[in-house]
């Protein structure tokens, strides 16, 4: 019971944290959402026509929404936990009576929250641009909240190696940036020369937009039960690795 409360307790604060401050968590996503439909749906979409039997603002539709979801979730753990550490916060979870499991899950589903949040207010925006017919419900949902999982975790991970705000950027600007933008987002991989092609495929966010693509409208350049593996064997690894940093307290208590 006392896990149940202190676990409730982290999510809830989370929650209410990026709640509180929402024109800035909620409110860039929405505009910006705005402004890829209108430069890259209508100017350039229309140059292009069908990607792979579908329009080209119905394609990058569900790359778009996922990006905001891996940037959002991840966005919320890294400057929430960071911001504990720096603030000397982290002293009082370490000495509570809790397991670092509690903790953990706590600041991750505050991520997951956010994210799926943002994806939600990114998929209203783009009912205004395109029309959405679910292919598949269950594949859908799945990989919403598996992506806005691993990236939540993710995030924990870099605010736990962080040593400045500096470090809680790094990452984001410089990686995960450049893989959504080479995951799919505005292409198919079947579009790149044959040798781009196999460089896509080590891509790992490559297979998550794909899956979620498939489930919103039926398109996909990957196979989705390994999109599914890679991601679950991603979430179980930044998990474990998670909770070894918290146990060693690498970061935490030096």
């Amino acid at each position: 019971m006392n896990n149940l409360i202190a676990f409730h307790t982290i999510i809830k604060k989370e929650i209410h944290r990026f709640l509180r401050i929402w024109p800035q968590t909620l409110l860039p996503p929405a505009i910006t959402t705005a402004l890829y439909f209108l430069i890259f749906g209508k100017l350039i979409g229309d140059r292009i026509g069908n990607i792979n039997g579908v329009s080209y603002m119905d394609y990058i539709v569900p790359g778009i929404i996922l990006m905001s979801v891996i940037s959002h979730s991840y966005a919320n753990v890294v400057s929430s936990f960071y911001s504990t550490k720096f603030q000397r916060n982290i002293e009082e979870l370490l000495v509570a009576p809790i397991p670092n499991w509690v903790i953990l899950f706590g600041y991750v589903g505050g991520g997951i929250a956010r994210g799926l949040l943002v994806g939600l207010v990114v998929t209203g925006i783009s009912l205004f641009f395109a029309e959405i017919n679910v292919n598949n419900i269950a594949i859908t949902i799945s990989v919403y909240f598996l992506t806005a999982t691993l990236f939540a975790l993710a995030g924990f991970i870099n605010a736990v190696f962080a040593d400045s705000f500096d470090d809680i950027s790094i990452i984001p600007n410089f990686v995960l940036t450049p893989l959504s933008y080479l995951g799919g987002i505005f292409y198919s991989v079947s579009m790149l020369p044959e040798i781009w092609q196999q460089i896509s495929l080590a891509n790992p966010i490559l297979y998550m937009i794909n899956a979620f693509r498939y489930g919103l409208i039926g398109v996909s350049d990957v196979n989705i039960q390994l999109a599914y593996i890679i991601t679950a064997g991603f979430i179980l690894f930044l998990t474990l690795l998670s909770l070894l940093l918290l146990h060693k307290g690498i970061g935490i208590k030096n």
